[in-house]
């Protein structure tokens, strides 16, 4: 043991020195305390505080000294057990998914910004269908009103209580190649770039439950997530055809993007 740490454990009463000289105040220890000492510092090896080592130094008894032991050892388990948990975890993250552990239609996009004319407001779940087909028929009809031309498919941006509390703020939005005059609920500015976890739902609304689930679990497992809405792009919808079986939305999870290329069955831009 260093000069330092007698001193502390001296400070803290862990291990008192036999005399400590009036005039210089150095600390003399006997040879009787080696043994202490020698345990001190094993103990300290195996990441022990220096509370729970005076515990089982003070301990009244051998059942109790191990029972002190234990609880140590109970504590360092879990820590290992979470240690190893936060491991596999990070290993997932920075490890490309394998072939087969993703849905062919999961990609990695980073969308860029874009200046749209958009409908925001806050929306219940229920009615969320009927009002997004409402501002998407809106907002179309303010461009072509303007002679704006769409720059992309429309696009929806949904606040996390709209699924945690089934009542949140909605941004639909149509990406325009000019500049759109306020008009009704329609107003202008820029939609942010962002990184995504993209999956495709063909269909109807009323299945797009899978597709959310599906890429869900990919982003626990292999991804960071961000705190920023979910997003949807409408790439065929009710404007193009009545059928809804053929309708195909892209579903779109905020991330912190790890890997540059996926693996196959997936895709990147």
């Amino acid at each position: 043991m260093t000069i330092k740490t007698l001193r502390h454990y001296h400070q803290v009463g862990l291990l008192e020195p036999a005399v400590v000289d009036p005039g210089t105040g150095y600390r003399r220890y006997s040879t009787v305390q080696i043994p202490v000492a020698q345990v001190i510092s094993r103990l300290r090896e195996l990441d022990m505080p220096l509370g729970e080592i005076r515990g089982v130094l003070s301990a009244p008894d051998l059942q109790a000294r191990n029972e002190r032991i234990a609880a140590h050892l109970s504590r360092l388990e879990e820590e290992l057990g979470r240690t190893q948990s936060a491991v596999a975890s990070l290993r997932d993250l920075l490890t490309p998914p394998r072939p087969g552990d993703v849905p062919a239609r999961i990609e990695l996009r980073s969308m860029p910004a874009v200046h749209a004319a958009a409908i925001t407001d806050v929306v219940a779940a229920e009615e969320s269908a009927a009002w997004l087909q409402g501002a998407l028929g809106e907002l179309h009809a303010t461009l072509t009103a303007q002679d704006v031309p769409a720059a992309g498919p429309a696009g929806g941006i949904f606040a996390d209580e709209v699924f945690t509390r089934h009542h949140g703020r909605v941004t639909i939005f149509v990406p325009c190649a000019g500049p759109v005059r306020p008009m009704g609920r329609v107003t202008s500015g820029p939609i942010p770039g962002v990184e995504l976890a993209i999956i495709e739902h063909s269909g109807p609304p009323s299945d797009v439950d899978r597709a959310y689930g599906a890429l869900a679990a990919y982003v626990a497992r292999h991804a960071l997530t961000v705190d920023s809405p979910i997003r949807e792009y409408y790439l065929v919808g009710q404007r193009d055809t009545p059928d809804s079986a053929l309708w195909r939305t892209e579903i779109g999870w905020p991330i912190f993007r790890l890997h540059p290329e996926p693996s196959p069955g997936t895709q990147a831009t």
